[in-house]
């Protein structure tokens, strides 16, 4: 008899820690670095451009002895019929035989495991006595951003966020972010200050750490404002022609990837690439590269990092996992015969 578990999003918020899913994935970016896990091609179909599009990842996690796949789709037109326009679903196999483990919504899944990402990317990169964080964008992934990296730092003494489009609703933002960090993440006592930002020149020159985390297709951040030493997570760009930053950063900093092939087609540094600014050679590695010691990190305080995460199917899947199991212990979801 073949059984699986189901996970609404509401179970996954209930089973899943911040802390937990860092270390999760900070094992996801290990296993690639150690040739234990494959990415499968990106399947991408647009059924009406510009309104109705679907992305299919998947990959294959070895020595968790599990492969599986995230589709997500935006159909623009959803509202209208009370669904949301964005929804996520995992599939989860077992490698050994192949049966179902696991169909979990990917919603907070998706969330969760981004802001673990860039906060990975901060960790490994930026300078240690950073203490100004700044994160672009406002949206519901910034919140998750920023609870993994105020984990990740808990030096951290100002927490600046940017929305070009609405200062608005950064000012929303980081009037409800203390409660939100105690309410979701049980992250408490925060000594930071939260403010919005409106002159982001400003706001990056002072910055020791920053997270991008918005669709936008040219560049909000110049070289010329940011100072030495600064690290960057670059989370938006997961499509081509989409871009964050400055392509001249890249000239003079060092550069690692979530996944190479996927980062060059659709990430931060394809268009860098495409303009010459940097070549595949100037890719230090991936991720996952500094936590096996297969390359090094920082090398001064001077230094530009940047940390390209596209997001892989390997994250959800190991986040996935982990609510399963988590789910299982407090006799959440539902376990439906096949």
């Amino acid at each position: 008899m073949l059984e699986m578990k189901v996970l609404k999003m509401e179970d996954t918020v209930k089973v899943l820690k911040m802390e937990d899913v860092i270390a999760a994935i900070e094992e996801v970016y290990r296993a690639q670095s150690a040739g234990a896990s494959a990415i499968y091609p990106l399947i991408t179909e647009e059924f009406v451009p510009g309104s109705a599009e679907m992305d299919i990842k998947s990959g294959w996690l070895k020595d968790a002895g599990i492969y599986g796949l995230k589709s997500v789709s935006w159909f623009e037109e959803n509202g209208k019929a009370g669904l949301p326009a964005l929804l996520g679903t995992i599939l989860i196999f077992d490698a050994k035989t192949g049966a179902p483990v696991g169909l979990l919504d990917g919603s907070h899944i998706t969330g969760i495991r981004t802001g673990a990402a860039g906060a990975i990317g901060a960790k490994l990169l930026a300078r240690k006595d950073a203490k100004n964080l700044l994160i672009v964008g406002a949206g519901h992934v910034a919140t998750f951003q920023a609870a993994a990296t105020l984990l990740s730092f808990p030096g951290i003494e100002k927490v600046m966020v940017y929305d070009g489009l609405d200062y608005d609703n950064a000012d929303r933002f980081v009037k409800n972010l203390r409660g939100t960090l105690a309410k979701d993440f049980g992250i408490e006592d925060v000594k930071a200050e939260f403010t919005a930002v409106k002159d982001i020149a400003e706001a990056t020159g002072t910055s020791d750490i920053i997270i991008t985390v918005t669709p936008s297709r040219e560049p909000i951040i110049k070289k010329e404002w940011v100072k030495p030493g600064t690290h960057f997570s670059c989370i938006g760009s997961d499509m081509a022609g989409k871009e964050e930053i400055d392509p001249e950063i890249f000239a003079d900093a060092k550069v690692f990837t979530d996944d190479i092939e996927q980062c060059i087609n659709v990430g931060e540094i394809e268009i860098p690439i495409k303009k010459g600014i940097m070549n595949r050679e100037n890719i230090s590695g991936i991720i996952g590269d500094i936590i096996t010691g297969k390359a090094s990190g920082r090398e001064d305080d001077e230094q530009i990092t940047v940390f390209d995460a596209t997001g892989t199917a390997l994250l959800d899947l190991a986040t996935g996992m982990l609510a399963i199991r988590e789910a299982k212990k407090q006799g959440l979801g539902q376990t439906i015969e096949l």
